[in-house]
């Protein structure tokens, strides 16, 4: 089969490489007919993640069709339409029990190889799902591959993002980063009951997006943020804000427009080895912070139990298409926002 492989920092190629098969009863193989360019893969591209082997099949987002199933496969038939979140789960650990299944003990990550142990990627023809049980979810003929594919990975990352932040109604909130996983923020953040959202970003196109979304848009390059928050909550700031950037510099506005007792809610990807802001900083806010990875099969499964994919035009984020042959030139334009890219996906 073709797929796009790791070849070293800021290098995808586009190469036939082994077809999946079958390792575990457990096991399904999926023909995967859209994959999806996350932020994260980014990371692993410049180079700021290590350990990935070359030749890795890169990728974690995807939709397709059942096309094999184990002995012990019990939930899915060849054909069937299928989403995944972007980790395995074995839906009877103690973290799977509780939701916190990216923590899952048996879980791991699409797209991820290190020293010959892993699982490779879906921006490939075919896939091996372990555990396709309890990892896969159906795909209803309602939703489309666009909206299924978000709702795997970034739809699922930015609901948590909201539910964490705690949003009650008269509150005041900001939303720091209008990329695909912002964008969703701000769309599961006002159906959880926002009124007042600010968005923050620098790409006007984000911005207007955001807007779009029902955000309040601020350009951090055109005004000064804190300023624009402190005055509009009679100078204590926001009740709670989402950073879904992962930056150092995202992370210490966060701080900065937070009122005392509010909550950070931080999903971006952070790699720097210290916090942006001290301990010292932290006590003085009575900060609340919460972070880490998303339980994206938990969170899936509730957005689709709730018919959330069916509501919201979440698709909209999607910008551009690309086969997967033209990877390479997908991940230059998905990295440099040429031609207003905020989210693109390939096709097999």
């Amino acid at each position: 089969m073709h797929a796009l492989t790791f070849a070293g920092k800021e290098t995808i190629e586009y190469n036939r490489v082994a077809d999946p098969v079958l390792v575990q009863p457990t096991d399904a193989i999926v023909k995967i007919t859209m994959a999806g360019i996350c932020g994260s893969d980014l990371h692993v591209y410049h180079g700021r993640e290590s350990g990935l082997d070359p030749g890795t099949v890169m990728g974690h987002e995807f939709v397709g069709a059942v096309e094999e199933t184990g002995a012990e496969v019990k939930k899915f038939k060849k054909g069937a339409r299928v989403l995944s979140p972007f980790t395995t789960s074995c839906g009877e650990c103690y973290y799977c029990l509780i939701g916190l299944t990216c923590r899952c003990e048996k879980g791991k990550l699409f797209g991820w190889v290190e020293h010959g142990h892993g699982l490779q990627g879906a921006q490939a023809s075919y896939i091996r799902v372990p555990m396709a049980d309890t990892t896969l979810l159906p795909l209803s003929s309602d939703i489309d591959e666009k909206k299924g594919l978000l709702s795997g990975d970034v739809f699922s990352t930015g609901y948590f993002c909201a539910d964490n932040a705690g949003i009650k109604p008269g509150n005041v909130y900001a939303v720091i980063g209008c990329g695909p996983v912002g964008l969703m923020t701000i769309i599961a953040a006002k159906h959880l009951g926002a009124e007042v959202l600010f968005a923050i970003d620098t790409i006007p196109e984000r911005l207007a997006k955001a807007k779009q979304f029902g955000a309040i848009p601020l350009n951090a390059s055109l005004t000064d943020v804190k300023e624009q928050i402190l005055s509009s909550t009679r100078g204590r700031g926001a009740d709670a804000v989402m950073e879904v950037v992962g930056s150092e510099q995202t992370l210490k506005l966060a701080i900065d427009i937070l009122r005392p007792g509010g909550t950070i809610s931080s999903v971006g990807v952070h790699t720097a080895k210290y916090f942006a802001f001290s301990p010292g900083e932290a006590y003085d806010k009575n900060l609340i912070y919460k972070s880490g990875r998303c339980p994206a099969h938990y969170y899936a499964e509730k957005l689709l139990m709730e018919e959330l994919p069916q509501r919201y035009a979440i698709e909209d984020i999607i910008t551009h298409t690309f086969p997967l042959a033209d990877g390479a030139r997908a991940y230059d334009v998905f990295d440099r926002k040429l031609d207003n890219c905020i989210k693109a996906v390939l096709v097999t």
